[in-house]
């Protein structure tokens, strides 16, 4: 188990870094932020004193150096649209961004396990057939305009929630719905295929041929065999979660790190979307390596074979 992890953190090494060489150049090919930061009848030496001030004169290489030295001391850079350190400002908002992942990942985990559950045991029914159309009408629906509806109708005509800012404990049901969606359906088509294909397995036929009752051959026999395709998607939906919510953040004016990355992107903000990949990048090597402990958790083949490494 020590070498597997051992493994996984040299592997999270490399791929942050060459995440840190993939954002450095995006962002230095973006634009120059000098334009952005001052009014168009600038003289020639007001952008020439701020580009030296930004040390964007000095070679990329240089520039690169100084990027990585920071990283490596925590420091990673001055926001000049917020005036304030990157990183600072980064977590600032990234708590409230991970809030609303989870939030929206539990709906859809609840609802996609039951929904593929219930589709997977009535397969070819009504009830299938039903759910697999909601499933499908789900995955044709855009995100944005499911949000939009949710604050037209509970949020403007019921006022039974609010639907902008972060300002109570109830600001995040509805962006939570609107991102739940997507994973929702995720996981019932997974779900539904684990279960079906269980179902079939030589064990599932003689655990019912000798009676066992279906509340309990799902919950001792299927759920756990088809555990580990949903823990996949899930993982993959976590992370598209964290790093992907600029659109539902955006509706509904959540503070997270996808409307930051927004308003970074737009002024040439190197230090704050430099920041910013680089969180989302560890959050992503962070929770592969969770779904891989949970694999070997669910699985005993797995985890046996974990352990050898």
């Amino acid at each position: 188990m020590a070498r597997y992890l051992l493994h996984r953190f040299v592997q999270g090494v490399v791929v942050l870094a060459l995440v840190a060489v993939v954002v450095f150049v995006v962002s230095r090919l973006s634009g120059n932020p000098v334009n952005q930061m001052l009014p168009e009848n600038a003289t020639p030496e007001q952008r020439e004193a701020l580009t030296r001030s930004l040390g964007l004169d000095q070679p990329l290489t240089t520039q690169f150096a100084r990027f990585v030295g920071g990283i490596l001391t925590g420091d990673f850079g001055h926001s000049h649209r917020f005036a304030a350190p990157a990183l600072d400002l980064v977590l600032s908002r990234v708590g409230n961004t991970v809030a609303l992942a989870l939030a929206g990942l539990a709906l859809a985990v609840v609802a996609g396990l039951t929904l593929g559950v219930l589709s997977g045991l009535r397969q070819g029914s009504h009830l299938d057939r039903v759910i697999t159309a909601v499933v499908t009408v789900g995955q044709s629906v855009p995100s944005f305009w499911i949000g939009i509806l949710l604050i037209l109708v509970v949020g403007v005509q019921l006022k039974a929630l609010p639907f902008a800012g972060a300002s109570t404990p109830e600001s995040i049901v509805l962006p939570a719905l609107t991102l739940s969606v997507v994973p929702t359906v995720s996981i019932a088509r997974v779900t539904r295929s684990s279960v079906v294909e269980t179902l079939q397995m030589d064990h599932i036929r003689t655990a019912r041929a000798k009676g066992l009752r279906t509340g309990e051959l799902v919950r001792r026999h299927v759920l756990r065999n088809a555990a580990v395709p949903v823990l996949t998607i899930t993982g993959l939906l976590l992370t598209e979660a964290v790093g992907g919510a600029v659109i539902t953040e955006r509706v509904f004016a959540w503070p997270g790190i996808g409307s930051l990355a927004v308003e970074a992107i737009a002024v040439r903000d190197y230090a704050v979307v430099q920041t910013i990949t680089l969180v989302v990048a560890a959050a992503v090597v962070v929770v592969g390596v969770l779904v891989d402990l949970a694999y070997m958790a669910v699985d005993p083949r797995i985890r046996m074979t974990g352990a050898a490494r």
